[in-house]
């Protein structure tokens, strides 16, 4: 359990979601006597903020019940005490315009550092009996954010999630992706008769466009584009990054590439899952691009037949053209 208390505009709540993030069941101001229900009822670790707003708040009271969940073995218990200089929550608190909870009766000038000289003066028990104290005066919330990271991540907790996507472009971009690639230019197992019923998951499918001299340069590149941004990202704070990989269909080769991605991302130790846009929906899709135009898929240039010339048609009169199609 890690107990955030300290003074109002000093953090607690950035603190609070920092500890949401890496796994810990939160609760944000609960009464005194609920703390020690919450330790016995859960069973993941809780992360909850203790302040003056608390009815009844007593400093002593918030000792004594500290001291009584100290005694548990079963419990490791950290006290946290985040506090800033006057000026920088005055600071804070004539920008947000928000009223300090001990202010008389007003949220500016003055009255506000009435509020602030109160809650210091009645926190002192709590500051001096903390584990740690974290001034935020000078520390911005990236910083904080590590701090507090590296102090309570629970081991072997990845620090980032990441969701590789597969999609069809004709449905349009994923709207939560950070990162898109498109793997079109990759030989189109669609116009492989054998092939076309299948998916990416399917190993000839793999082979197939795993075999398009194209695809080994194209993966090196693809991770070694990828696996340096993310220790940048977690360095930044980031908790979510999705990568979508799209193709026409959004059935075989970006399915492929999107596991097979997955698959490099959890062997290096990150929290990967893989979702499938268009398989979720069924093959609706694929019948809607039934009738698409060869020519519009680069990756079509490897599907030639195998025997007999194929009939050109000019521009105006191929197949698809003005339909509406992509």
């Amino acid at each position: 359990m890690v107990l955030v208390t300290g003074l109002s505009g000093a953090g607690k709540a950035s603190i609070l979601r920092v500890l949401e993030d890496l796994g810990f069941e939160t609760v944000d101001n609960p009464p005194l006597k609920v703390l020690e229900e919450l330790v016995e009822d859960g069973e993941e670790p809780i992360a909850a903020g203790i302040d003056t707003r608390t009815r009844g708040f007593v400093p002593t009271q918030a000792l004594v019940t500290l001291a009584r969940l100290r005694r548990n073995p079963a419990i490791a218990v950290t006290l946290v005490y985040v506090t800033a200089e006057d000026a920088i929550l005055l600071r804070r608190y004539t920008e947000t315009r928000r009223r300090h909870p001990l202010a008389p009766g007003g949220s500016l000038g003055s009255r506000v550092i009435d509020g602030i000289t109160r809650e210091k003066e009645l926190l002192t028990p709590l500051r001096d009996a903390a584990d740690l104290v974290i001034d935020t005066s000078d520390l911005p919330l990236p910083s904080l954010r590590q701090m507090i990271e590296q102090r309570f991540r629970p081991e072997g907790t990845p620090s980032l999630s990441i969701q590789v996507m597969s999609f069809g472009f004709p449905r349009g971009l994923p709207r939560e992706a950070e990162l898109v690639f498109d793997v079109r230019f990759l030989r189109n197992p669609h116009y492989v008769p054998a092939l076309r019923p299948q998916t990416g998951r399917d190993a000839p499918v793999a082979a197939y466009v795993e075999g398009d001299p194209d695809f080994p340069g194209f993966w090196t590149r693809l991770v070694g584009f990828i696996d340096p941004l993310l220790p940048r990202y977690v360095a930044e704070g980031k908790k979510y990054l999705t990568v979508a990989l799209g193709c026409t269909g959004g059935k075989h080769r970006s399915v492929l590439v999107a596991e097979r991605l997955t698959a490099h991302l959890r062997s290096a130790g990150w929290r990967a899952d893989v979702t499938h846009r268009e398989l979720a929906q069924g093959d609706f899709a694929h019948r809607e691009l039934a009738g698409m135009d060869p020519a519009g898929d680069p990756g079509h240039r490897a599907a030639a037949p195998a025997s007999g010339p194929t009939e050109m048609t000019s521009p105006q009169h191929r197949p698809g053209r003005g339909s509406g199609r992509p």
